[in-house]
């Protein structure tokens, strides 16, 4: 009883993968051969393809058509040269079979090329395809956001083109190859009914083996595939981060990690091969017996004068060309279960990107509203899953030409803020008002830095505005780049930038093109992080000549100077917005209430850019508006002072010092 019901589950799931298979070949093949979608194809392009794959299957037709005649043609040429020794008619028949296998040859040569002109056009609209949806609607980001979809970069660039050709290989060998035995079988069963039909019940068992092997390799190659990938994968990131393993010496640990996914890859080798050698024995078995059978049971006959020497050529001649046809057609199964590997990973892909770009349903999402301004009401932002609350009922407006501070704890929300406004994360309530992201430049602390030449590198995004290169150099001049061009041969080389750009002159190229591109509102996301105070200092006071809405994201208190307004964000997702100011002042009194251990890290990390200048009471008294004495209970006290010209000052104890200090 157990036994029937392992029998039953396994028949169940074979079905189920089969099932599964052919929904899988149909996401794959329906768009292109049968467009359901409005928009999806041209008709014009539909009928071309149509056009081209009935051209291709008469060319098969015509092909074993042809095949078939020529063994009849063999058969006559055989029995003139025994039996009639007709010279004239000799030549006349060996002229047609000539001809014949002139055509063979011809036909041969056009459908392949036809089957791979189809397979390449298929290809082409197939990438275009799924690459359009990749990089529509930012799915290319929420799918490595969001997805367990592995090497997506793989699965576009070498497990499309497989899914062409191998379909069109197949199908129109399938095709070739059945029509062949189906016409040999026929011609054999003219000549004896008793062979034809043990060939058949021999087909029908051989291939029950061979899809039993073809199943397991279906297995292993899904596994070479992945493996495939990830070896890849790991070698390419080493190249991305050579630097850093440089710096940590890191080459024994990389070595590690690459050799143990390379063993891997070797396995799944290893089992690719074993199982190979089982299913190339079991071919070659399988047609050995095929050739070997005409030679049992026509070899008699003819010794025994029961049939002519031509008709028992081409049987035996139909015997070999089935055992052909029929190997060929299990090589081509093996190769289909390549295919299927491909088919499901491509479905696998398709779908995440269907998922990634889809919006959930029964959700509650942030409205976003485009005007020219910049405006939080009574937003609540969510992460994209809904599982943790970022920032509740945020509500603020930032005025033209402010700059806006966002600090707190590392991990608490700042740059998730930024993805909302960029338009990457929407859960949550409330309403977003933004201007259209044409109008927004996006700094991040790691540049994007594209694959082009130097002038593509400072107009990015907007590559095709005409910028002089007397204004690219006095840009390059302004962030501290004018030895730049000292290293390449001008703003049209192309060279690997991530690898001769230190972080530090990636962030300033960044500066670079908003200094090109004049956006009426910037978001930078710690984008100074690599940079000294000096060029900090340098990049954000052009930043404000710009006359730009800009909205930072940091942890300098050097920041502080280039800003009016300042978001805190805490761990609880409530927040307070101050002015600097004001914000100072709160930590300075936050420093005081603390104990004295604590107060004395707080002080240290508030004092982080402390100048050279040190002040008397008396000089701070002539830089404010207090007395003597109140400046001298000021500092009892602990109290910091702002000056005239909006500087703060705090009195430094210790005994050495003794003296206003600037923060």
């Amino acid at each position: 009883m157990p036994s029937q019901v392992v029998q039953a589950q396994t028949l169940t799931n074979i079905f189920s993968g089969f099932t599964q298979f052919w929904e899988n070949v149909k996401a794959v093949v329906q768009p292109y051969w049968y467009p359901t979608k409005a928009g999806e194809r041209a008709f014009s392009d539909v009928i071309r393809a149509w056009g081209m794959l009935i051209l291709l299957i008469l060319l098969i037709i015509a092909l074993v058509a042809v095949t078939v005649f020529n063994s009849f043609i063999q058969r006559s040429l055989l029995d003139i040269i025994i039996k009639e020794k007709d010279l004239s008619k000799f030549f006349d028949t060996l002229l047609l079979y000539g001809v014949a296998l002139v055509l063979v040859t011809l036909l041969v040569g056009f459908s392949k090329f036809l089957r791979k002109q189809i397979a390449l056009d298929w290809y082409q609209w197939l990438n275009n395809h799924i690459l359009s949806k990749y990089l529509s609607n930012r799915a290319y980001y929420k799918i490595n956001f969001q997805s367990d979809i592995d090497n997506p970069d793989q699965r576009l660039s070498q497990e499309i083109e497989p899914i062409a050709s191998n379909a069109l290989s197949f199908s129109a060998t399938f095709l070739e190859k059945v029509l062949e035995m189906t016409a040999f079988l026929i011609i054999l069963w003219s000549i004896s009914p008793q062979v034809a039909g043990i060939l058949v019940t021999y087909t029908i068992i051989g291939n029950l083996i061979a899809i039993y092997l073809t199943q397991e390799l279906n297995k292993i190659n899904q596994d070479e595939l992945e493996s495939k990938a990830d070896y890849t994968y790991c070698l390419t990131h080493v190249r991305n981060h050579a630097e850093s393993v440089a710096f940590f010496r890191g080459e024994k640990q990389e070595s590690n990690i690459i050799i143990r996914r390379f063993i891997n890859l070797i396995k799944n080798a290893k089992r690719k091969i074993d199982w190979e050698r089982n299913k190339e024995i079991f071919n070659r078995g399988y047609q050995a017996v095929i050739q070997i059978f005409p030679f049992i049971v026509f070899g008699p006959l003819d010794i025994k004068g029961e049939m002519d020497f031509g008709e028992i050529t081409q049987a035996s001649l139909a015997c070999n060309l089935f055992a052909t046809a029929l190997g060929v057609l299990i090589e081509e199964f093996g190769t289909s279960g390549q295919f299927s590997s491909y088919v499901e990973r491509f479905s696998e892909f398709s779908t995440a990107l269907k998922a990634a770009i889809k919006q959930p349903e029964n959700v509650t999402t942030i409205k976003t509203i485009e005007e020219n301004h910049l405006a939080f009401e009574n937003v609540t932002l969510q992460t994209p899953n809904y599982e943790q609350v970022i920032v509740e009922d945020l509500s603020l407006s930032i005025q033209p030409g402010e700059g806006l501070l966002i600090v707190g704890p590392s991990g608490r929300g700042k740059s998730s803020l930024l993805r909302a406004i960029a338009g990457l994360w929407n859960a949550g309530t409330g309403r977003l008002v933004r201007p259209p992201l044409e109008e927004v430049l996006f700094l991040p602390q790691r540049p994007y830095i594209i694959l082009g030449t130097l002038r593509e590198q400072l107009l990015y995004p907007n590559t095709n505005r005409q910028v002089s290169d007397a204004e690219l150099k006095e840009v390059l001049q302004q962030v501290n780049l004018q030895n730049l061009l000292s290293r390449v041969d001008g703003f049209d080389t192309e060279v690997p930038w991530e690898n001769i750009l230190s972080i530090g002159e990636q962030q300033r190229l960044a500066f670079a093109r908003l200094l090109v591109t004049h956006p009426s509102f910037t978001i930078l996301d710690e984008a100074t992080s690599a940079l000294d105070l000096k060029n900090e200092g340098s990049l954000y006071q052009q930043l404000q000549s710009t006359k730009t809405t800009f909205i930072s994201v940091g942890h300098r208190e050097s920041l502080f100077d280039y800003h009016q307004w300042v978001l805190e964000l805490s761990q609880d997702s409530s927040w307070q917005l101050v002015t600097v100011q004001d914000y100072r002042n709160q930590k300075a009194i936050n420093i005081q209430s603390a104990p004295n251990n604590e107060s004395q890290n707080q002080s240290q990390i508030l004092t982080e850019t402390i100048t050279s200048e040190k002040l008397t009471h008396k000089e701070i008294s002539e830089l404010t508006n207090y007395s003597i004495s109140t400046i001298r209970s000021k500092a009892s006290k602990g109290d910091s002072i702002t000056t005239r010209d909006g500087l703060t000052y705090r009195y430094n104890k210790n005994s050495s010092v003794l003296k206003w200090l600037r923060v």
